[in-house]
């Protein structure tokens, strides 16, 4: 025979009995077969209670757990987190061949002997594997040159995304037969700076490249003849703010170069000429004005021309203001 067990049944809600009658509704019962553990305090014994994110004694008032356990998904995704399981991981990135999303055998140094020689076969396997084409052998150097190029020119990465997007672009047109990988990594560069009005002379960008300034000629000319790249003529106003900030010019210096800038484009004294000397040229101009004190030499360095290009600069300037 079996013994008939009794049940205690405790309410957490509240501390007075409700009647029997009292969850019953029209004709349907509801019963909760639930147990809910009674957790105790570990220093007097008491009941415990949960507050908010806190577990508290409510004898003695002690927070027996301070941080509840989120025992939900790991991921989290907008649109559903039932068939949209999106996990953690790094970012899509255009600066790599395949996005970011190829896996990579790592280095250490903890691996001695026998499983350090298998890793390094693994790793060789692996990357062979992966760059299993010589179009994609030519993406990843070219894009591992355009990263190089973006860190020693201290370039943005919106540059750099934009830099792999153009040379994928001239992958595509078929444009790299016969031409330098460097080249292209270097034109892709100054393109994209042109095209987001971060000024780089061809002098600056390939100082830093592996590129000759032919090479990169060479590939400017073929995207800017095959692709039709939005290209217009840099303003001389776009370099100010830098030279000025390495000369350590007053604003009033800056502010007035300027104005000079949009002046000489204005009456045509930029047409045919290097901006970046136009503007050095301006810069030199209200320099005298404000008595900055650096010299033509000094300005003719930064922006990398003569002093022959600063002075007929300032000289047709300030003949235009002998003349008003």
């Amino acid at each position: 025979m079996s013994e008939a067990r009794s049940t205690r049944v405790r309410s957490y809600g509240s501390q007075t009995a409700r009647p029997a009658g009292a969850r019953r509704s029209a004709g349907t019962a509801t019963t909760d077969t639930r147990s809910v553990p009674e957790e105790t305090c570990p220093e007097c014994g008491g009941r415990t209670r949960v507050m908010n994110a806190e577990t508290v004694c409510d004898e003695c008032g002690l927070v027996v757990e301070a941080d509840r356990i989120d025992h939900g998904p790991e991921w989290r995704s907008f649109a559903d987190d039932d068939t949209a399981p999106e996990r953690t991981g790094a970012p899509l990135t255009r600066s790599r061949h395949d996005r970011g999303l190829s896996t990579e055998i790592g280095r250490s140094t903890r691996v001695k002997g026998h499983k350090r020689r298998r890793l390094a076969r693994m790793r060789t396997q692996h990357n062979r594997a992966r760059i299993s084409s010589k179009r994609d052998r030519n993406k990843v150097y070219a894009y591992t040159e355009i990263r190089r190029l973006t860190g020693a020119l201290e370039l943005p990465e919106s540059i750099r995304d934009m830099a792999c997007s153009l040379f994928d672009s001239a992958q595509s047109a078929n444009l790299l037969r016969g031409r330098s990988l460097e080249g292209f990594a270097c034109a892709c560069v100054y393109v994209a700076c042109r095209t987001a009005e971060v000024p780089r002379t061809v002098e600056e960008v390939c100082g830093a490249a592996k590129a000759t300034v032919n090479e990169h000629e060479a590939a400017f000319n073929a995207m800017n003849r095959e692709l039709g790249l939005p290209l217009g003529p840099t303003p001389p106003s776009a370099y100010l703010p830098r030279f000025a900030s390495a000369l350590d010019c007053d604003s009033l210096v800056e502010r007035r170069a300027r104005e000079l800038a949009d002046r000489a484009v204005e009456e045509g004294i930029a047409n045919g000429r290097n901006p970046a000397g136009v503007a050095a040229g301006c810069l030199y101009a209200a320099g005298r004005e404000f008595d900055a004190g650096f010299t033509q030499g000094d300005v003719a360095d930064l922006a990398d021309v003569t002093t022959v290009t600063v002075r007929r600069t300032y000289v047709d300037l300030t003949d235009g203001d002998s003349d008003a």
